[in-house]
């Protein structure tokens, strides 16, 4: 079985579970605008026309689309139905429907999931006027919790994939601690991290640009920033924000170095507490991480970690989802801010694959920020791939 053909199932079985009727997927010329539910529906094939992809608890998986791409859909051995059409697509969009007669119609609109948001107005125009008569344009309620479910609960053919770009992230991370040298640049150490990824012949988990993240020292801006001019000294503390994409999933994972002195063989104590801090926090967060808690009371327990031993309170959640992008959409481990919306009241879910990244900067020497990557199984969070338990020291 195809991982579409697994993902499409999975669709239907949590059609059944929230008693949602029909979940209609409504696009067109997706070159321009793209769906991002399309990648397990259709993987990367395009529809040019108007198109309808149909999913209903019963288990009727029915296609809507011009002629053109009818052969193309045909081969990916998803759909039971594909009607296709040459001139219009309402009346075809119409009938089907009716002969369905859903009581519910989940359409891929959400005020919380960028990923789950991918009906444009104006298809919401066109659904509704095509509907028009008929009482299935007051029917239409939001997908959100349909594709929430879906995106965030990894298969285990997702789950290996994730695990594999985290294992080669790793892989490239300790090649480029045995690189660094003292006066190198960002840039340098950011250029030679893209050439091994080329090497291991995965993509980038998100633009070149800043990925890696690179931060030597206490002036180098850390953020969604690219590596700078800033040469790596002694006596800094080095962080990383990398990941890499293998097979369309990723990895997300952020490491921190300290640069010896000459006459240091441990990390000054202030840099130790530091990272100590944010080791505790992701530990203590991890080991509450159970199906069925909310993502902000996981955001509460490192948040107060980090602020209770005296250090400012970082300005982003504490986790995100992982999977075909780095930052996968749904529940997040998050406080209640009004950027977050209702993600952070999502409840954690079996199959769903977390970072866990609190961060604190050490005046005077850089910034302490870890993430790792962990699935949720059914014992709670467990770690993908080994995580950073002790400061790297760098001789330089």
């Amino acid at each position: 079985m195809s991982l579409i053909q697994e993902k499409v199932n999975q669709a239907i079985e949590i059609l059944k579970e929230q008693n949602m009727d029909m979940w209609l997927t409504f696009v067109r010329e997706t070159s321009g605008v793209r769906d991002p539910v399309l990648d397990f529906l259709i993987g990367p094939n395009e529809l040019t026309w108007p198109s309808a992809l149909i999913f209903t608890r019963t288990g009727q998986k029915i296609a809507i689309i011009g002629n053109l791409e009818k052969e193309s859909l045909e081969r990916l051995n998803v759909f039971d139905e594909i009607i296709g059409y040459d001139t219009a697509v309402s009346a075809l969009l119409k009938e089907t429907i009716t002969r369905i007669n859903p009581d519910r119609i989940a359409v891929n609109t959400s005020r919380n999931n960028v990923h789950a948001d991918g009906l444009t107005h104006a298809m919401y125009e066109f659904l509704r006027e095509y509907l028009a008569g008929t009482p299935y344009a007051e029917r239409l309620v939001s997908a959100e919790p349909v594709i929430s479910a879906m995106r965030g609960r990894k298969t285990p053919a997702e789950q290996a994939r994730v695990l594999k770009a985290v294992q080669i992230t790793d892989e490239i991370f300790k090649k480029t601690f045995d690189y660094i040298k003292v006066g190198m640049t960002e840039l340098e150490v950011g250029a030679y991290m893209h050439n091994l990824a080329r090497e291991y012949n995965v993509e980038l988990a998100w633009p070149a640009e800043n990925c890696p993240a690179v931060n030597s020292g206490p002036d180098s801006p850390v953020g969604h920033n690219g590596p700078t001019n800033t040469k790596i000294e002694r006596g800094h503390i080095v962080h990383f924000d990398f990941g890499v994409k293998y097979e369309d999933y990723c990895s997300d994972i952020q490491r921190v170095c300290y640069v010896l002195r000459e006459d240091e063989t441990e990390a000054p104590l202030p840099v130790q507490r530091g990272f100590i801090t944010i080791r505790t926090a992701i530990e203590k967060s991890r080991f509450a991480m159970k199906a069925g808690i909310a993502g902000k009371e996981i955001d509460i327990i490192s948040r107060e970690i980090v602020t209770d031993s005296g250090y400012p309170e970082f300005k982003y959640a504490l986790g995100h989802q992982l999977g075909r992008v780095a930052h996968d959409g749904g529940a997040l481990l998050g406080p209640l801010w009004e950027k977050y919306g209702d993600s952070p009241n999502q409840k954690l879910e079996v199959g769903q694959i977390f970072t866990i990244e609190p961060g604190l900067a050490v005046d005077g020497f850089g910034y302490v920020g870890l993430e790792e990557d962990v699935v949720m199984t059914t014992n709670g969070a467990e770690y993908l791939g080994e995580p950073q338990r002790e400061i790297i020291l760098l001789k330089g």
